[in-house]
């Protein structure tokens, strides 16, 4: 499909001749004649590129520039003046135009700057195109009351620089609400570095957090920029930092505070400027209170804090995880896209997904490898995903008891611990489920050595 170029002068003879040139280069041309006709034409159809006489009558070209690039940014413009400034030249470029071309022109650097402008358009929309894919990459999914918490939680405080501390269990998402935060942020053109605090090394924390210079030990053949040299004007990212020493808290902390650091072997001081996302799936009170996290430093990661719920408070969601998972599923393996029944769905709902999203998303691909069916049903949905195949399960087990006591004795056992993953450990809500008094279902949990089930 053939560029569309708008060129605007008050010149007959300059709109004629462009016109011969580039309509032979195989560009569709539009032509005209003042700034006040180029807009009018610009409203009947976008062009690619617009090049854009400074010196016009009634409106000239800067002028026509705004507000071309105040209603089409994305259009590329090049302006021309047989009396240019580089004063004129600078102005208009910081206005928004790709490049300033003098008069008389030259037929060479015409579509040297047009071929350049419309290249430059072709990546820009290639990168947006990649950013809004990476943004759909990290969506947070779900319409459940929780997440659109979480959700009003984060397009509150991502366009701020507040640093956030994002606590939930494993799998539920903490990376997505991280990366969210970075992507709606100020600072999304510049990366966000991650740290997994629980896998470096004590003794190599402040090579990778701060870098090293050449030399500085054994094996540092060349110099290396730490993970807040990286993050430098974006985002640090110290997820599990519940999991980081009591040495590199102290470490960390300092570099936080400063925002300064050397490089391990270096004396020349680096100042940084970096948000900082903290996440965890521990309680850090109370690992401050058993002497293993600093005080002072819970402090200053926890500005704003965010929970991410587990998925067993927010089953609702599980239909459009699904749906989610099995287009991704379908799209990287090449499979044929397959759903799930409304019924296979009610047994994921009632299961307590110790393993969260995470789980959710393992079992959805297990699920369109290993069955043969288009449609996913209950009786695809194998233990302990399936309740009532577990429990169907377990009174097989129990009929094959010696005694009549003890298959029943086998059976209550296994329903009472299913039922206490269920609700999470909780005896109220347990008893309610199961429709007995909570001093009885306490006693049976005691009986059966069920104590430490919490889901």
């Amino acid at each position: 499909m053939a560029r569309t170029i708008l060129v605007v002068d008050d010149e007959e003879s300059i709109l004629q001749s462009l016109n011969g040139i580039l309509s032979d280069e195989g560009f569709e041309v539009i032509c005209a004649g003042s700034g006040i006709e180029a807009l009018e034409r610009i409203e009947e159809i976008i062009p690619d590129l617009v090049l854009l006489d400074i010196w016009m009558p009634d409106m000239d070209g800067v002028e026509t520039l705004v507000k071309i690039k105040e209603n089409y940014p994305m259009v590329q413009v090049l302006m021309m003046s047989g009396h240019g400034t580089i004063e004129t030249a600078v102005r208009a470029t910081k206005l928004g135009a790709y490049d300033f071309i003098e008069k008389p022109l030259s037929l060479e650097k015409v579509l040297l700057s047009i071929n350049n402008a419309l290249e430059f358009y072709r990546l820009e929309e290639e990168v947006n195109l990649l950013k809004a894919k990476d943004r759909d990459k990290y969506r947070i999914t779900g319409t459940s009351r929780a997440i659109r918490e979480v959700r009003e939680q984060i397009k509150i405080v991502a366009p701020t620089n507040a640093w956030v501390l994002i606590s939930g269990e494993n799998g539920t998402g903490k990376e997505l609400v991280a990366r969210t935060i970075h992507g709606m942020s100020k600072r999304s053109h510049k990366p966000m570095i991650e740290v997994n605090c629980a896998a470096i090394p004590e003794e190599l924390i402040e090579s990778e957090l701060f870098g090293h210079e050449k030399g500085a030990f054994t094996g540092a053949a060349s110099m290396k920029k730490g993970k807040f040299d990286l993050a430098h004007e974006g985002t640090l990212f110290l997820d599990e930092i519940g999991d980081m020493s009591l040495k590199a808290q102290s470490k960390t902390l300092r570099i936080l505070q400063e925002q300064r650091f050397e490089r391990v072997g270096g004396s020349r001081t680096i100042h940084v400027d970096v948000r900082v996302i903290a996440a965890t799936n521990k309680d850090l009170e109370a690992e401050i209170e058993k002497g293993t996290f600093r005080d002072d430093l819970y402090f200053r990661l926890n500005v704003i804090p965010i929970r991410v719920p587990p998925l067993r408070e927010r089953v609702e969601d599980i239909p459009e995880l699904i749906n989610e998972f099995l287009l991704e599923i379908s799209v990287s393996t090449n499979l044929d896209q397959k759903e799930f029944s409304e019924e296979s769905i009610e047994l994921l709902k009632r299961y307590h997904w110790p393993g969260n999203v995470r789980e959710l998303k393992n079992l959805v691909e297990r699920m369109v490898i290993m069955t043969p069916d288009t449609v996913i049903g209950a009786k695809h949905i194998p233990p302990p995903y399936n309740l009532e195949s577990s429990l169907k399960d377990d009174l097989e087990s129990s009929l094959m008891a010696g005694s009549y006591k003890e298959a029943k004795a086998r059976f209550e056992k296994a329903f009472i611990e299913k039922k206490l993953r269920e609700f999470k450990g909780n005896i109220s809500q347990t008893a309610e489920a199961i429709g007995i008094e909570r001093s009885n279902l306490h006693k049976k949990i005691k009986a059966y050595g069920l104590n430490n089930v919490k889901g």
